[in-house]
């Protein structure tokens, strides 16, 4: 028979975990990440980030803080297209599913336009094994960055285009021209990512059932926790395929979707102001979870 706990949480890694700012995560919610798997609730990653990320700031301070030897952490990465799982020993192989790559000619052009033109706000992140990927230099003003971001993403758009690569910009509403689209850019508060369109938070969140039903873990139910709308995937793919979850959006600024067909819970539902986002609210949403426990 499946283990059947209580709950799942099912967590973006930027905002919820890590500070946007600083990209570290915090020693309590390193601990408390640590209580909730110790007592038998899964904790899994769904991030865009890449596998060497999650190794730097979430396995090793996991491992640091005194990870538990029989403790398995599954970690989905760039939305799905690579995969790992780690514990007290470090990090096992990590799986790329390369028919969703960003070719690679595509990937030299775009470091070279970072290089030649943006890299006083942002640099290539050569950590992505499918996606590509670039981010605000840590320094770097955010508004500048922004600033440049537009510029950018116009940019790496026109480089799909001369090299013949379907592409769509996520957070711009486009008339269909019946054209297919390969590739989306999608840019988020401190980055920029080009993908493939069969990349997203809902793959994460199949990858995650089908890894935690290898286990033998079938949870009663789950928590999605996210600062993006794009986050509302992993929910919306839990919700449509029967289970019971509800979506944690810590930065809901930017307008919670309606008619979700979930409970969408803020940091207002812990009696906590709207000033409350990102790692600062994940961290109450951990804490409240730690005290269902007992």
């Amino acid at each position: 028979m499946p283990t059947r706990p209580a709950f799942a949480l099912l967590l973006d890694v930027d905002g919820p975990i890590a500070s946007p700012e600083t990209r570290d995560v915090a020693p309590e919610i390193i601990s408390l990440l640590l209580e909730l798997a110790g007592a038998g609730i899964p904790v899994v990653f769904n991030t865009g980030r890449s596998d060497e990320f999650i190794k730097r700031q979430v396995m090793a301070p996991m491992i640091a803080a005194g990870m538990p030897s029989n403790l398995r952490i599954h970690a989905i990465c760039e939305k799905g297209a690579t995969w790992f799982t780690f514990d007290a020993n470090g990090a096992g192989g990590v799986h790329v599913d390369h028919e969703l790559a960003v070719p690679a000619h595509y990937a030299d052009e775009i470091r070279e336009l970072v290089e030649t033109n943006f890299d006083g706000h942002m640099f290539f992140d050569e950590t992505k094994r499918a996606m590509v990927s670039v981010e605000q230099h840590i320094d770097a003003d955010n508004l500048e960055y922004r600033d440049a971001q537009q510029d950018f993403d116009t940019a790496a758009m026109q480089a799909m285009g001369r090299l013949d690569l379907g592409v769509e910009r996520l957070d711009v509403r486009q008339p269909d021209s019946g054209e297919s689209v390969d590739y989306r850019v999608d840019p988020t508060i401190i980055s920029t990512d080009i993908e493939s369109v069969e990349l997203g938070k809902d793959l994460g969140a199949r990858r995650t059932i089908e890894l935690l039903s290898a286990d033998g873990i079938e949870p009663a139910a789950w928590f999605t926790v996210g600062d993006s709308r794009t986050d509302y995937a992993m929910a919306d793919w839990l919700a449509e395929n029967g289970h019971t979850v509800s979506h944690v959006d810590v930065r809901p600024g930017d307008g919670i979707p309606a008619g979700k067909p979930y409970p969408v819970l803020t940091a207002k539902d812990l009696g906590l102001g709207s000033e409350v986002i990102h790692d600062r609210a994940g961290l109450a949403f951990l804490r409240h979870w730690r005290s269902l426990l007992g």
